[in-house]
């Protein structure tokens, strides 16, 4: 059984790579018996992880892996599980603790838990009580992998709890959170001004696709109504999106048949976009925590990317100098022009 692991790392640098190809090095798949769980925070990194999986194991055709989460209905789930159970179970933690709590999904000869974006799941009572129900049906003897980009000093201790002398990799410093590739800049402006600026900016910039992040579902629907009324065909995500028209939209995106998204922080931290390469933070978002995770959707890998925000009021502008001084990353007021190599990768 490989060490318990608690890994930080900045975004878009592979961590999924990082317990996907460990899972699938280990694993000896025996027929109908789950081996490996991965537990996330939102459905579409649920699917994203599954993909992964999928792609990886490519050559390893006894390898069985499947996806489970809400917004389907659970019977198909129960029909999936009783045809044949999967070696690598990947889900969101609501809908496994279900199965699970049913005898649908067996959990007692697993050898992997892995939770991503794990502070996510456990700084919120009512996922972390999920995860903890789900974690009291496995084995004692696990391996425990916990990875996110942001793990603050207050929650590690529940960390953990999950974990036997667990290898712990942090990043204390703070600063090396930031993605070097990324151009980060902001405006200051009035909420009445915010369209129009928006408009300008995406007349102005070259870009192969954009991620427009505001706070709350109303916001997202009206500032996508009126992209598209100006001739800038978007797409919206959101929470409360039946969950076909929700992996329907997450993949029109993935595979580029649409260019600029507008999003929730449902999209704010973990999905993956090879192509974006410009973020909005048309909302400031409400923790210095949550603007590392939005702009990471750029300039992933070492690529280029570009990050314009948003500052409309005081509390606006005491979030960006949290992340100033936290993340101790220069963002300056955005020049009238700004040269393409910086932002594109040609």
């Amino acid at each position: 059984m490989g060490t318990d692991i608690i890994c930080q790392a900045k975004s878009g640098m592979g961590k999924t790579a990082v317990f996907v190809l460990a899972t699938l090095h280990q694993l000896v798949p025996v027929k109908d018996q789950v081996d490996t769980l991965v537990l996330c925070h939102t459905r579409e990194l649920a699917y994203q992880i599954c993909q992964e999986f999928l792609r990886f194991s490519k050559y390893l055709p006894e390898v069985k892996v499947k996806v489970f989460f809400g917004g389907i209905a659970v019977r198909q789930h129960r029909q999936l599980l009783e045809g044949e159970m999967p070696n690598i179970v990947v889900g969101t933690p609501g809908r496994i603790l279900q199965l699970a709590k049913e005898k649908k999904l067996k959990l007692e000869h697993l050898k992997r838990f892995i939770l991503d974006e794990c502070d996510q799941m456990l700084e919120h009572l009512d996922m972390r009580r999920d995860v903890q129900q789900i974690f009291k049906m496995t084995p004692h003897a696990k391996q425990v992998m916990m990875f996110s980009a942001t793990l603050s000093k207050e929650i590690r201790p529940v960390f953990k709890k999950f974990t036997q002398h667990p290898v712990e990799v942090y990043v204390d410093d703070e600063s090396k959170l930031t993605l070097h590739g990324l151009q980060q800049y902001y405006v200051k402006l009035t909420e009445a001004q915010k369209n129009r600026k928006l408009n300008d900016l995406l007349d102005a910039l070259d870009f192969n696709q954009v991620v427009i992040f505001v706070n709350g579902v109303r916001r997202c629907k009206e500032l996508n109504k009126l992209l598209t009324e100006c001739n800038f065909p978007s797409i919206a995500m959101f929470a409360g999106l039946p969950q076909e028209e929700r992996l329907d939209r997450y993949n029109k995106f993935k595979e580029y048949k649409s260019r600029i998204l507008v999003s929730t922080d449902i999209f704010g931290r973990g999905v993956d976009f090879e192509r974006v390469n410009i973020v909005f933070n048309y909302d400031m978002p409400e923790k210095a925590d949550q603007y590392l995770h939005r702009v990471g959707r750029s300039g992933r890998f070492g690529t280029k990317g570009l990050a314009i925000t948003f500052v409309s009021s005081e509390a606006d502008a005491k979030i960006l100098e949290q992340v100033q001084s936290r993340f101790e990353v220069q963002i300056t007021e955005l020049p009238d022009e700004i040269d393409v190599s910086t932002y594109m990768t040609s």
